[in-house]
């Protein structure tokens, strides 16, 4: 009976869960949407980052992750039960963890295509990144 119901559960925040991708655009960074930034430390420094973004990195500069790691920070800095953005350099990496968060994590989690390279050829705003 307990499997059942917990298949059941897991069946359900899968149902609930969204998935949504959206270039970003002025009217996206009005509405105070927490964006979560996943690059790395030296990306941020390099371009800066998206006004009042929460960075928490992904994957590192080898190409390593540990989820567990990222997960715990993030349900940390972000309110995980409402939609959340994630962003990167281009939107590759955010477009993987972003299928992943809500298909299996179960959020409703809204990817932003083009990440920061879009955000700089759209003029939108950038800030500094201070550690």
């Amino acid at each position: 009976m307990t499997k059942i119901f917990i298949s059941f559960m897991l069946l359900a925040v899968t149902l609930l869960a969204d998935l949504k991708n959206e270039y970003p655009t002025q009217k996206f960074l009005n509405s105070k949407i927490p964006i979560v930034d996943i690059r790395t430390p030296p990306e941020w420094v390099e371009t800066g980052i998206v006004k009042d973004a929460i960075t928490i990195m992904f994957f590192n500069e080898q190409g390593s992750y540990d989820i567990k790691v990222f997960l715990a920070e993030l349900n940390k800095k972000v309110d995980t039960t409402k939609p959340f953005a994630l962003i990167c350099r281009t939107g590759s990496r955010t477009k993987i963890l972003s299928q992943f968060l809500s298909k299996e994590i179960g959020y409703d989690v809204i990817n932003l295509q083009g990440g920061m390279m879009y955000v700089k050829g759209m003029n939108l705003p950038i800030v500094s990144y201070k550690k």
